[in-house]
């Protein structure tokens, strides 16, 4: 068995995963493989996975060994944000062409890693595994380990292929390079009784730095931020934190757990979106880093900030509440957002209608229980065509969801809001549940939905060209055609008595009675009783100018 495949055996039999810890023994050998269907890799594959989760490390050199549609098709896919260096923003690929697939691509390799070295001189490159050099047998773990050996400098393999699975395995296989190469490495300068990591957070637009602020008045310190906004050292020294939080599990539970299992660092799942899982997470990781060993006035200052916080935060999303009283939202993501923005729109005043959990685990889709009721709709796969279905038949009045699913709202005509990792505002923390409340109202409230929503003047004009066309349109624009109509109307469904003949037996005989009017006509049906009242209470003249 390769070192690959056993990797990726590994990580299928990963115990701290709820999916497969349900798994009978025969099952987990078997792993997570199924037949793919049309279109199951439009979630990205395993080289995108573990790209867009070690590429927020900013000061790293990210050198994808393949062709260039590789990094091409990769880069930047992840709206991730760095307080420093933008080393990480720098596309490095070996594009790899038909004679290198021939005769190999590992003499490019090598000459890719010293011109990084050369012009760039970071701390650390990281080394992309694609399809075709794994094909072809491109050893990248040799090369990395005697450019290291040859540069004094880290170069890890990061052996990812897009074929050995999905993106979540990518993240995996990512978590488990950092493990192998990277985490250990290095001691940190100092360590503090508040050292945390924070695993699986990537810093989508900003959003870490709304918690930060918080933090630092704590006193508590990100000696690692596995990788948003992380730097190559804090990861390489992160073995020395006293507590860790893990915030998406579907993509580094391997990492929380075998840190946990190596140095002994304690960790939970949380979440910072919305006022209560900010509180809880924050109460969590000062519980954790009292029973490490630091001080017990932590918890106290903690729930004072928690109560400054929630107080601001409830205060400035109130006015917001009326304006969704009857809303209902359809929430179309995956992993910890599955349940964590679910609390955080309840919050808002919006009722959910459904949730995706198609990318959640299992302890994920008991928090929705918990947080929607047993009878929670939880959406396992949604086509877009339910997806629009529920829309247009306005069960949802919002969807929010990633990018691949704006069009189907799009078409329905109904207002939609990003919430995945292209993402443009941050929505972690108080400050963030505040900034979600106002986009979603902003979406809400837009005049844009209903002009959307209007027919096109094309289709307008189409319409009113076709309806003059019709009999209807030519009888309404003739006055002796529409007359002739109006007295051809009969008054009842029982006799074939038409408007004209009463009118005319009322003026020349000069009838004022139903019983007259059913002398000198047909009308003696009980139901034309009302409409002969009807027309003998009218006008006079009125009724000489019809007979006329």
């Amino acid at each position: 068995m390769s070192s690959l495949a056993a990797t990726v055996q590994n990580i299928f039999d990963e115990p701290g995963c709820a999916k497969n810890g349900s798994k009978s023994e025969a099952e987990r050998k078997k792993g997570c493989t199924k037949q793919l269907q049309p279109g199951s890799a439009a979630g990205g594959c395993a080289f995108d996975g573990a790209k867009v989760a070690l590429q927020p490390f900013t000061d790293v050199a990210h050198l994808v060994h393949g062709p260039i549609a590789c990094e091409g098709n990769s880069w930047d896919n992840r709206g991730a944000a760095s307080s420093g260096s933008n080393l990480w923003r720098t596309a490095f690929t070996t594009d790899l062409s038909e004679t290198d697939i021939v005769f190999g691509g590992e003499r490019r390799l090598c000459k890719a890693i010293k011109e990084i070295i050369d012009k760039c001189d970071p701390p650390a490159i990281f080394v992309y595994q694609t399809c075709i050099p794994a094909m072809i047998g491109d050893d990248i773990n040799a090369v990395c380990k005697a450019a290291s050996q040859r540069f004094a400098k880290p170069v890890i393999p990061i052996n990812s292929p897009g074929f050995v699975g999905s993106k979540n395995l990518g993240n995996k296989l990512a978590g488990e390079a950092l493990l192998d190469y990277v985490i250990g490495t290095q001691e940190p300068d100092y360590t503090t009784p508040y050292d945390i990591n924070l695993i699986g957070e990537y810093n989508l637009s900003g959003e870490l730095w709304q918690v930060k602020p918080l933090l630092d008045e704590l006193g508590i310190r990100i000696l690692s931020c596995i990788s948003g906004d992380g730097k190559y050292r804090e990861v390489a020294s992160s073995h020395r934190a006293r507590a860790a939080m893990l915030v998406c599990s579907k993509s580094m539970i391997n990492v929380a757990r075998k840190m946990e299992e190596r140095y002994g660092i304690p960790f939970f799942e949380g979440s910072f979106y919305g006022i209560q899982d900010s509180s809880e997470s924050l109460r969590q990781l000062a519980r954790l880093l009292v029973e490490r060993g630091a001080p017990t006035d932590l918890l106290r200052r903690t729930e004072a900030v928690i109560a400054r916080e929630e107080a601001w935060a409830w205060a400035a999303i109130e006015p917001y509440k009326p304006r969704f009283e009857g809303k209902k939202a359809l929430l179309i993501t995956g992993g910890v957002k599955s349940w964590s923005v679910v609390a955080a729109l309840q919050e808002a005043g919006l009722e959910l209608v459904g949730t995706s959990v198609k990318k959640s685990t299992r302890e994920d889709k008991e928090r929705i229980k918990e947080l929607m009721g047993q009878d929670a709709h939880m959406i396992e796969d949604m086509t877009p065509r339910e997806m629009y279905k529920m829309l247009k038949d306005a069960k949802a009045d919002i969807m929010l969801s990633g990018g691949k699913s704006q069009f189907v709202a799009l078409k329905a005509a109904m207002p939609w809001l990003d919430i995945n990792q292209e993402r443009c505002h941050a929505y972690m923390g108080y400050v963030g549940m505040v900034k979600l409340v106002e986009e979603i109202d902003k979406s809400l409230s837009s005049p844009m939905w209903e002009q959307l929503r209007r027919p096109a003047p094309w289709d307008a004009l189409a319409k009113a060209m076709e309806q003059m066309q019709s009999p209807v349109a030519a009888i309404d624009c003739d006055p002796t055609l529409a007359e002739t109509a109006r007295r051809a109307k009969k008054i009842c469904v029982c006799n074939t008595v038409d408007l004209g003949t009463i009118e005319d037996a009322i003026y020349a005989h000069g009838l004022r009675s139903v019983a007259a009017v059913r002398e000198h006509t047909n009308a003696v049906g009980g139901c034309c009783q009302r409409r002969i009242e009807g027309i003998l209470v009218s006008e006079p003249s009125a009724m000489r100018q019809a007979a006329e």
